[in-house]
C-alpha cells in the first residue's frame, strides 16, 4: 500500500487515492456493521470476573463486629477503606467510602461547595460575581458536563504527556480569584493517556492561587488500570500539597465501577481529614449511611489491597490485545499518511485519535453511516466545541476484539476519505 503522505501526492494520485477510499466507504456499507466505540465500558468479559459478588457476602458483621446491615457508618467501612487507602497513597482516616458512583461524589462536592463554600472560602462559592474552572484538554465530557450544569466558567489548558500544562494554570490562577479550581485526571487521563509527574503534581499543589479556596478535583478513575506490567504510580497530591501548606486543595475521587460492576461498585472520596469532616457533614443532612452490605461484599471478593491488584492484571489480559489491535489496524492503515496521530496508552480505556483538522465531525458522521458509533466530536471539550474539530474518543474495551478490528477498519476508511475529500476540496 502506497503510505506516501497525502500532502505530497499529485492532483491525479491524490484523485485516484479519494476514488479508492469511496469505493471501499460504499463496500462498507453493505456489510450492515453494528459497532459501538462511543463509551469506556467494561465488557462482558470483564464484568464476569467479579461474578463472585453475587453470592457474597457470606457475613453480616464485618472485622470490627459492624452489622452491615443497620444504619450508620457514614464514612464506609473500616475494612474496605483500609484496603483502597493502600491502593490510592493515602491515610485511611483520609478516605470515604460510599455509593457507586465517583461522579456522584464529584456533584455533591460542587453542589456544597457552592451552597456552602469549602473549609477555607470567604463565602459559598453561589455567593461569587464568578466561578470558573481550569479544564486540561482533551478532557472528560461529564466533568464539563457538570461544570455547566451549575454555570461555572470553564477556561482550558493543553494536556501533555505529564500532566496539564503548569505553566498556563499557574498563570491563569495567580491572578485571577473566580478561578476556583481545575480538574485533573492524573493517571492514564480519559482520553488522552497521560500521567501526571510527580514534578507538575508538586507545582500544582504549591502554587499561589488569588481564590485562597482553590480546590483540585484529582480524578483518579484508572490509578490502578494498567495496560502494561510498568505500572504507573499515581502522584501524591494529598502529601504533596500538605506539604506545600494547602492541605485542603486537593480532593481525590476514585471508583470500582471499571474494577467490579459498573453499577454496583463502591466510590471513594480522598482529602485532608478537615475535607473528610466537611464532606460528611453535608452528606449527612441527606444520608444515614451508604450500601455497607456491598462494602462487605467488596472486602470479602478482594481480601487485601493485593486482591484487588491481581483482579486487575486479570482485567488487563482481556482488555490489553483490544487496545494493540486499535494501534496495529490504525498503523497499518494511516501510518506514513500524515493524516492522523493517535496514542498508544499504558493504562485506562481510551485512545486518543487527532484527525486532519476540520474533519473530526466529517469521520464521525461517515461511521455512523455505516454502523460505527464514535463519541460525538468534540465531546473532550468543554461545550462540545474543538476549536480544530480535529480529537475523537476511541473506546475499544467493550467490543470483542474481532469487532474492534472491524471497526477501526472502518475508522480508518473514514479517516482516510475524509482527509482526501478535503486536500481535493471535494
Amino acid at each position: 500500500m502506497n503510505a506516501t503522505p497525502l500532502a505530497d501526492l499529485s492532483a491525479d494520485d491524490l484523485a485516484t487515492l479519494l476514488d479508492e477510499q469511496r469505493a471501499a466507504y460504499e463496500e462498507l456499507k453493505t456489510r450492515g456493521l453494528k459497532l459501538d466505540l462511543t463509551r469506556g465500558k467494561p465488557s462482558a468479559q470483564q464484568l464476569d470476573l467479579a461474578d463472585d459478588l453475587l453470592r457474597l457476602p457470606t457475613s453480616t458483621r464485618d472485622s470490627k463486629g459492624v452489622d452491615v446491615r443497620n444504619y450508620g457508618g457514614l464514612e464506609g467501612l473500616a475494612d474496605l477503606r483500609e484496603m483502597f487507602a493502600e491502593l490510592l497513597w493515602v491515610d485511611p482516616e483520609q478516605v470515604v467510602a460510599g455509593g457507586s458512583s465517583s461522579l456522584t461524589m464529584m456533584r455533591d462536592c460542587l453542589f456544597y461547595l457552592t451552597l456552602f463554600g469549602a473549609v477555607d472560602s470567604e463565602r459559598p462559592w453561589g455567593q461569587e460575581e464568578k466561578v470558573r474552572f481550569v479544564c486540561p484538554v482533551p478532557g472528560y465530557d461529564r466533568h464539563f458536563t457538570l461544570l455547566e450544569s451549575l454555570g461555572i466558567e470553564m477556561v482550558t489548558v493543553p494536556m501533555h504527556e505529564d500532566g496539564p500544562d503548569v505553566d498556563a494554570v499557574t498563570a491563569l490562577v495567580a491572578d485571577d480569584p473566580s478561578i476556583k479550581g481545575m480538574w485533573i485526571v492524573p493517571t492514564y487521563a480519559n482520553p488522552s493517556g497521560s500521567i501526571v509527574s510527580q514534578d507538575v503534581a508538586a507545582r500544582l499543589a504549591a502554587m499561589p492561587t488569588a481564590a485562597p479556596d482553590f480546590k483540585i478535583f484529582w480524578d483518579n478513575a484508572y490509578a490502578l488500570h494498567h495496560l502494561t506490567e510498568d505500572e504507573a504510580k499515581s502522584a501524591d497530591i494529598l502529601t504533596l500539597a500538605s506539604a506545600a501548606g494547602h492541605p485542603h486543595r486537593p480532593i481525590m475521587f476514585a471508583s470500582t465501577s471499571k474494577i467490579t460492576f459498573a453499577g454496583a461498585g463502591v466510590a471513594f472520596l480522598a482529602a485532608s481529614t478537615d475535607n473528610v469532616a466537611w464532606y460528611l457533614g453535608h452528606l449527612g443532612n441527606g444520608s444515614i449511611g451508604p450500601d455497607k452490605v456491598n462494602h462487605l461484599r467488596h472486602v470479602e471478593f478482594f481480601g487485601d489491597a493485593q486482591g484487588v491488584r491481581d483482579h486487575m492484571a486479570r482485567h488487563r489480559e482481556i482488555i490489553a490485545p483490544k487496545f494493540a489491535e486499535v494501534d496495529r489496524v490504525l498503523t497499518e492503515r494511516l501510518g506514513g499518511r500524515g493524516v492522523a496521530t493517535w496514542n498508544t496508552p499504558t493504562g485506562g480505556y481510551f485512545v486518543n485519535l487527532d484527525v486532519v483538522p476540520g474533519t473530526a465531525s466529517r469521520v464521525v458522521e461517515l461511521a455512523k453511516a455505516v454502523g460505527v458509533a464514535l463519541t460525538p466530536a468534540g465531546s473532550s471539550f468543554p461545550y462540545r466545541q474543538d476549536p480544530e474539530d480535529t480529537n475523537i474518543r476511541l473506546a475499544p474495551t467493550m467490543p470483542p476484539v474481532e469487532e474492534v478490528t472491524a471497526a477501526m477498519d472502518a475508522v480508518a476508511t473514514c479517516v482516510l476519505l475524509a482527509a482526501a475529500e478535503k486536500a481535493a476540496g471535494a
